[in-house]
């Protein structure tokens, strides 16, 4: 069985979308467990000062279930079994680590939309590979 991350960004629908949609591709070929991620951002140290530790966690654990929502949908529509994780971290260090700790064969990325921030950086997917540099590491799929 194929056991497969999905990071997922609610500010980018169509690439949720794309990602989902290429899941559902794989399946039809292969047996395949399907694991949805959010990374929470983690908030600044002024802004953390104003919540409790338990609070600020609670919050960011609810609001990336929130995110999850339109993703779960796709799948649920679909009929495709799926668990779901909320993290809080740097995205790219958060869904490499992730995806070490849950035996993933693969990252699932959605298209990526052309972005200012992705040409000086480089894109999520490009992020994380970077991370990955296992040999036993996943392989990350961007569309």
């Amino acid at each position: 069985m194929t056991r497969i991350l999905v990071p997922i960004d609610p500010a980018q629908p169509a690439r949720t979308r794309s990602a989902i949609e290429q899941v559902l591709r794989m399946r039809r070929t292969d047996r395949v467990s399907i694991r949805l991620l959010r990374v929470q951002p983690m908030v600044s140290g002024h802004v953390a000062m104003l919540f409790d530790k338990r609070e600020l966690l609670e919050l960011q654990l609810s609001a990336g279930a929130e995110d999850l929502q339109y993703a779960q949908k796709l799948l649920d529509l679909a009929g495709v079994p799926y668990a779901s994780t909320v993290l809080v971290g740097r995205s790219a260090e958060t869904i490499a680590t992730a995806a070490r700790d849950y035996g993933c064969d693969r990252i699932v990325f959605g298209r990526d939309e052309p972005t200012l921030a992705g040409s000086i950086f480089g894109s999520l997917a490009q992020q994380v590979r970077q991370h990955l540099r296992g040999s036993g590491d996943p392989q990350v799929i961007s569309s």
